[in-house]
């Protein structure tokens, strides 16, 4: 009988931490701190690979960023931007990734729009945004505007329908494991630069 009772306690547990993670507004997310240990990686990439964490921090540092989708014009420009110097990051020994809650094809979408040669991995069922704490729920009238007016479609690009969206974060990861580095502010137009990543990985070396 006990044991049944923590089993509906655990089942009832894990149900609110959901809603609560479904009814988060965009201030409520505060992103992980500097300092701390990173939440470890595994997704799939435009072409079903699996991209690891854990292996990859063995090459080198590791760039993490976070962004909306495909039909963003600010995560387009970003993007293009940090593609545009990618050889400048990659000298530095360290490796981009960026992670949106958007299914392989959709990933392949803004491969083509932006002709990004990092991976750009897929976060199903937001577990990635969701343990960075970068996750939140928009406000109806800003879906109406994704959805309709962008093109979003983010009950079919993404694995459910709460149309969650990550704010679009940056994390370097040094090869430890901890978190060296972060560029988080819930305004989507303030996004990480080039010149701020390339100094938070020379940092790495002090």
């Amino acid at each position: 009988m006990k044991i049944l009772n923590l089993s509906i306690i655990a089942l009832l547990f894990s149900t609110v931490i959901a809603c609560g993670q479904k009814n988060k507004g965009v201030n409520d997310a505060k992103g992980l701190p500097v300092g701390i240990k990173a939440p470890l990686i595994n997704a799939i990439d435009a072409d079903s690979v699996s991209f690891d964490l854990n292996e990859s921090l063995k090459q080198g540092p590791v760039v993490i960023i976070f962004y909306r989708g495909f039909w963003c014009p600010v995560c387009n420009q970003h993007l293009k931007q940090i593609q545009d110097s990618l050889k400048l990051i990659s000298d530095k020994g360290a490796t981009v990734v960026a992670i949106s809650p958007e299914k392989p094809e959709y990933l392949e979408k803004m491969e083509e729009k932006t002709g990004v040669k990092f991976r750009l991995l897929y976060d199903e069922g937001y577990k990635i945004a969701n343990a960075y704490d970068v996750n939140f729920t928009p406000k109806k009238s800003e879906l109406i505007i994704y959805n309709t007016l962008l093109g979003a479609n983010l009950k079919e690009t993404h694995s459910d329908d709460s149309q969650r969206l990550p704010i679009p974060a940056t994390y370097v990861i040094g090869q430890g494991g901890k978190i060296a580095w972060r560029q988080f502010d819930p305004n989507y137009k303030k996004r990480s630069s080039v010149k701020d990543i390339i100094r938070a990985i020379e940092n790495l070396k002090k």
